[in-house]
């Protein structure tokens, strides 16, 4: 007994073209997805305490503490201070959140605590 050989097939082409559309926008929105997962998100406590002390970070300096993060996080950093020139930023690497935020100068007086990890960002 003879079984006929089917040839392999990308899954989309096998579907009708409204389909095979709909997966690919499906597939657009996790890549959206997973880039916003690696970005840094302020809580509504640190976008508070930014706005009320004033403090300006520009888009690259943003770029560059979340990369500096993720590095933390993949050396197994969960609770991270970030210093900066300017700020200091209390950040959970866990869930890429910055949890609060003050100005360098008010960080100089105080202890913190339930931290594993320090990133010093020279700027």
């Amino acid at each position: 007994m003879s079984y006929p050989i089917q040839s392999m097939h990308h899954p989309l082409e096998q579907l009708p073209k409204k389909q095979a559309n709909k997966n690919k926008a499906v597939e657009t929105s996790f890549q959206e997805i997973l880039q916003q997962q690696q970005d840094l998100k302020l809580s509504k406590h640190a976008l508070q305490r930014l706005q009320e002390r004033e403090i300006q970070i520009d888009q690259d300096s943003w770029r560059k503490i979340s990369d500096k993060v993720r590095e933390a996080k993949e050396k197994g950093i969960t609770d991270s201070l970030v210093i900066t020139g300017q700020a200091a930023l209390l950040v959970s690497a866990k869930n890429n959140t910055v949890v609060t935020a003050m100005g360098i100068q008010e960080a100089n007086s105080r202890i913190f605590t339930n931290i594993n990890g320090t990133i010093i960002m020279n700027q």
